[in-house]
């Protein structure tokens, strides 16, 4: 007897049935290379460190730095200004009977700091290396801002979501997502600062820093589903989620991931807001050029696709036959 067609209708095919779980298993094996391969492969990739040496010890230091990138310095508080500008992670300051010292910021990167650390032991120093710059005293590996990766990433992408679902308009869309932006980036900072702990500096400031790097996040995922519907919602998740968030450095730093996705991911909005606000709590704004013109792109960016779809929404509405059950200002009317 044939099955019904009621029955038949709700049966998956073999086929479909084959291909839903050969995807989820790609999608799967995806995550955990995004997640997973990055932190596995971790190593010195040119990072920037610096050397206070005579020529001689300096050039023979560089030849053997494998993985970084070497810069001499005439003595150690040249190079303390330049961990503090951002333009180096660190320095090995050799005194008159060979390597002397180790200087870090372990506010830069606790990795690089605890590298840089055991280079100096190999070297023979047995000090403990001087950070200039570390984390506040209740989070001092800075556990806060490499976990905040996450929640940068998902908080655009969920608060763009609800606003498309339960904001109808565009104009009171972008005013929701303004809002969701300056809550969410007050909030962040406020837990990061007076809960956690990892975070000492102007509150305010920091907030404007978070605010920006969230609002990035927020107008991209609306534009993306203003325009491409669906599937700007999984180019988003891509770009956020399975690239953004492994990739942002917040846990290493972007020169001990691998190339070239080091530097992707602070071209992304979860690595450039982490770098951005990284810098203006503990380096008093030094660096921050590169992360405000990214989280900048990606806020005009999300706005002109916003701005897209709603023309390509309107040109579509015109071009579609009048109902003959309605007036030209859409209200019903009666017939009969």
């Amino acid at each position: 007897m044939a099955m019904p067609t009621s029955d038949r209708a709700g049966q998956m095919s073999p086929r479909k049935m084959i291909g839903l779980i050969v995807g989820i298993a790609i999608l799967l094996t995806l995550m955990v290379i995004a997640f997973a391969l990055p932190a596995s492969r971790s190593a010195p990739h040119d990072v920037p460190i610096g050397v206070v040496a005579p020529a001689a010890q300096a050039a023979h230091f560089e030849q053997g730095a494998d993985g970084f990138a070497v810069t001499a310095y005439p003595d150690q508080a040249a190079a303390t200004d330049a961990i503090l500008d951002r333009e180096i992670y660190g320095a090995v300051v050799f005194g008159a009977k060979g390597p002397e010292t180790v200087v870090v910021s372990s506010a830069a990167s606790p990795a690089v700091a605890t590298l840089l650390g055991t280079v100096g032991q190999r070297m023979g120093i047995t000090t403990q290396p001087v950070d200039v710059q570390g984390f506040p005293a209740d989070d001092p590996k800075g556990a806060g801002l490499a976990a905040g990766a996450l929640p940068l990433a998902l908080g655009g992408w969920i608060g763009a979501m609800v606003i498309m679902l339960l904001i109808p308009g565009n104009g009171a869309r972008l005013v929701a997502a303004a809002g969701v932006s300056v809550a969410g980036g007050l909030a962040l900072v406020a837990t990061l600062q007076f809960v956690i702990g990892t975070f000492d500096g102007n509150y305010w400031v920091t907030s404007l820093a978070a605010m920006l790097g969230i609002a990035a996040t927020c107008f991209m995922v609306l534009g993306l589903r203003e325009l491409l519907g669906g599937i700007g919602l999984g180019i988003a998740a891509v770009l956020l989620i399975f690239l953004g968030n492994p990739l942002s450095g917040l846990q290493s730093a972007p020169e001990l991931l691998p190339a070239p996705w080091g530097t992707l991911g602070q071209l992304l909005p979860p690595g450039a807001t982490g770098m951005l606000l990284r810098d203006v709590v503990f380096f008093e704004g030094h660096g921050i050029a590169r992360s405000i013109v990214v989280l900048c792109f990606w806020l005009a960016l999300g706005l002109a696709l916003y701005g897209a779809g709603m023309v390509r929404a309107r040109r579509k509405r015109d071009s579609e036959p009048a109902d003959p059950g309605t007036t030209t200002d859409g209200t019903a009317v009666a017939v009969g």
